[in-house]
């Protein structure tokens, strides 16, 4: 992990710090080798030619770059998390409705390519 990389994670609001970390971590519990880059100001995670962006912001934590066949079916059940853009919006509650095996597919379908 780059230091540009712990240093976006160490500046995340507290309210979103635990939607982060979680996906993280289902991230490199699935692909430990993953790269850990900082992209468009982002974290990203790097697997081969695929990528998987994960931002937090004010209001919550996105998950970019994903368009219909690379999200594993996520957007489809859950189209109230998603923008008009293709960006998923996991606000706190939101993502504690998420199993993590929802979410790891939707890493897995991003990361796989």
């Amino acid at each position: 992990m780059s230091g540009a990389f712990q240093d976006y994670i160490d500046a995340i609001a507290p309210v979103h710090r635990p939607v982060f970390d979680r996906i993280h971590r289902l991230v490199l519990e699935t692909y430990p080798d993953a790269e850990q880059l900082i992209t468009y100001q982002m974290p990203t995670y790097r697997v081969g030619t695929n990528r998987l962006y994960v931002g937090a912001w004010k209001n919550w934590v996105a998950i970019y770059g994903l368009d219909g066949d690379r999200d594993g079916g996520f957007a489809a059940r859950h189209r109230e998390l998603l923008t008009n853009k293709g960006t998923i919006q996991l606000r706190p509650a939101a993502a504690a409705a998420i199993t993590d095996d929802e979410l790891r597919d939707l890493v897995r379908a991003a990361l796989d390519g």
